[in-house]
């Protein structure tokens, strides 16, 4: 597995193991254009509104062995996004470093806070007793929510807590997680003309 920029802040990464075929491509500072195409439907979903809402392009292609369980193809889809975003980060000089979002889904509510400090750390809670143990759209299930971000924020080197603030819904709780990240993503990823080099009083992130 090797991931190398391409330009500016494109990546491009193909990871593939015994049990998945996956590739991502991401330029961050796009327009939010994406081509999913998982074999998970729900996961395209959240990934699209990932992409939309990030104002990330994002092409991802991801084959594997979904008929035993959709576990493998989703973490793996996570990881390899998780790495292409830290490598089309660089150096991470003059962005913003720090992002945060709350958004609303119907009655689903979800706060997400980004730092792109190069310390891995999540912190997620909030989602409601048995939400875990939900099928969305026949394949993804609850708990994959949170392992989808401990594998970005593991991989890309970020911190992210994610709070669920209100919500009924299991698709509702789900996807406004996926759109508050997104949004305190873009604005944690975006240039901020007024820094000068890298944004941490150590030089380095």
């Amino acid at each position: 597995m090797s991931s190398k920029p391409l330009a500016a802040r494109t990546a491009r990464l193909e990871r593939s193991t015994s049990e998945s075929s996956v590739l991502v491509e991401v330029n961050l500072d796009g327009t939010g254009a994406s081509q999913i195409s998982t074999s998970v439907p729900f996961y395209d979903h959240m990934l699209t509104a990932l992409a939309k809402h990030s104002l990330i392009d994002l092409t991802v292609q991801a084959t594997g062995d979904t008929h035993i369980d959709v576990h493998h193809t989703v973490e793996d889809v996570a990881i390899t996004f998780g790495e292409v975003l830290r490598t089309a980060l660089g150096n991470k000089a003059g962005i913003r470093r720090f992002g945060e979002a709350t958004v609303p889904l119907d009655e689903a509510l979800a706060q997400a806070v980004v730092d792109v400090s190069g310390r891995p750390y999540l912190v997620h809670g909030g989602e409601p007793e048995g939400q875990e143990y939900h099928l969305i759209g026949g394949h993804f299930t609850g708990s994959l929510t949170r392992h989808v971000f401990e594998a970005i924020t593991l991989h890309a080197q970020i911190c992210l807590h994610m709070r669920v603030l209100a919500g009924r819904d299991p698709h509702h709780i789900v996807e406004a997680q996926f759109k508050a990240f997104a949004r305190a993503l873009r604005a944690a990823v975006e240039s901020d003309p007024r820094v000068e080099g890298v944004p941490s009083t150590k030089g380095l992130l």
